[in-house]
């Protein structure tokens, strides 16, 4: 009998190694969830800061050309033509 015993001790011991593993393994799941949310919101937050750098920078090259400088004229030159078929667009539409 005894060695009946000895084994559902092996066993009982056997499982609570896995039970505890288990729980830690859990712990581990959860912190690691909880810093790959942070580091994507981190992220959005850049990518966001990206994007409104990125307008800026768009918006000084237009202006840096429009005062004369001799970068980036041909692409400010094609806004205001665009800008200039559109306000001609709306006023033919409003003749009609």
């Amino acid at each position: 009998m005894s060695k009946i015993e000895d084994i559902v001790d092996a066993l009982e011991n056997k499982i609570s190694k896995v039970l505890h593993k288990q729980e830690v393994l859990k712990q581990t799941n959860a912190k690691l969830t909880e810093r790959l949310e942070q580091h994507q919101q981190k992220l959005l937050e850049q990518q966001e800061e990206i994007a409104s750098w990125n307008e800026k920078y768009e918006t000084l090259k237009i202006a840096n050309s429009m005062l004369g400088g001799d970068e980036n004229k041909r692409d400010t030159k094609l806004k205001i033509n665009a800008l200039i078929r559109d306000i001609d667009h709306c006023i033919s539409q409003l003749s009609e």
